[in-house]
């Protein structure tokens, strides 16, 4: 005898919603009777984020939550002015974040003299269309990136790993190859921090730590960060050059530093 006769159909949805988004959708293929509970709006409505309506376009809203869940999967939804976009991880439901180029504190010197960022539009060929522009590090002898982000906006109990977002304008573009930057991710609330070492070369580098998105660009992990509680605090990361030798860095585009729920399976070595 199916569950579904023996259970109401209240207690089910219950169940089923206290499993993650990825064994809703495996119920779902048990029968017909079971798919109209594991799909239903009650269920899916509790993998939702608890504000996912002051999020999502008003336009959107009036879809299944099921529909609203994978739109917020497969759409990164721009916030904060859109120098942020924010979207859920498919199989779980967690919240992953990018800070884009302008919501960094950027600074790049130049003989001496510190300067603004050039930023450039993402309307031309081969950039992403995520944020409207992005930082074009053409010519500098040091530079220094820097975000952070509210703990308590992160998905509490889920270690989330950091990646910086870039591309090389010229696979030959050889002068921040043979720089190492350092790269750091802290905590405020613990009085430690880690800095690791590496060099923007996707040919080089190990491939534990750069890789290619898939999307155009490529990510180097900066570092990661336990959420255990989501607790207020602030989580803060950034890459600084460690070799100030006296020649130019150039030929670098930043889109912005992401934080997501560790899982680099999906990831490709950009060298295969």
């Amino acid at each position: 005898m199916e569950i579904t006769r023996i259970l109401p159909e209240d207690c089910l949805c219950l169940i089923i919603s206290l499993t993650s988004p990825a064994d809703a959708c495996r119920s779902a293929m048990v029968s017909h009777a079971f798919r109209s509970v594991a799909d239903s709006d009650a269920v899916w409505e509790k993998f939702l984020p608890s504000d996912y309506r002051s999020i999502m376009s008003s336009s959107l809203l009036s879809l299944g939550k099921k529909d609203v869940y994978f739109h917020m999967c497969f759409h990164p939804i721009l916030i904060q002015n859109g120098t942020m976009s924010f979207q859920l991880e498919k199989e779980s439901g967690k919240k992953c974040y990018m800070l884009g180029a302008k919501a960094l504190s950027m600074i790049w010197l130049l003989r001496d003299t510190f300067m603004p960022f050039p930023w450039i539009s993402t309307s031309l060929p081969g950039l992403s269309d995520r944020f409207p522009e992005v930082a074009n590090i053409n010519l500098v002898w040091w530079i220094e990136v820097k975000g952070k982000i509210e703990t308590r906006n992160l998905s509490p109990n889920t270690n989330y790993v950091i990646f910086l977002v870039f591309k090389l304008r010229d696979r030959h573009t050889i002068e921040f190859k043979h720089r190492t930057v350092g790269l750091h991710v802290n905590d405020d609330r613990v009085a430690s921090w880690e800095l690791r070492r590496v060099l923007i070369d996707p040919y080089r580098c190990e491939a534990l730590y750069i890789r290619d998105r898939g999307d155009g660009w490529m990510e180097v992990e900066m570092g990661q960060f336990l959420n255990e509680c989501g607790d207020d605090g602030t989580l803060e990361f950034s890459l600084r050059e460690t070799d100030t030798s006296n020649f130019h860095n150039r030929g670098i585009i930043v889109e912005g530093i992401e934080l997501r729920p560790k899982d680099i399976s999906s990831l490709v070595d950009v060298r295969q």
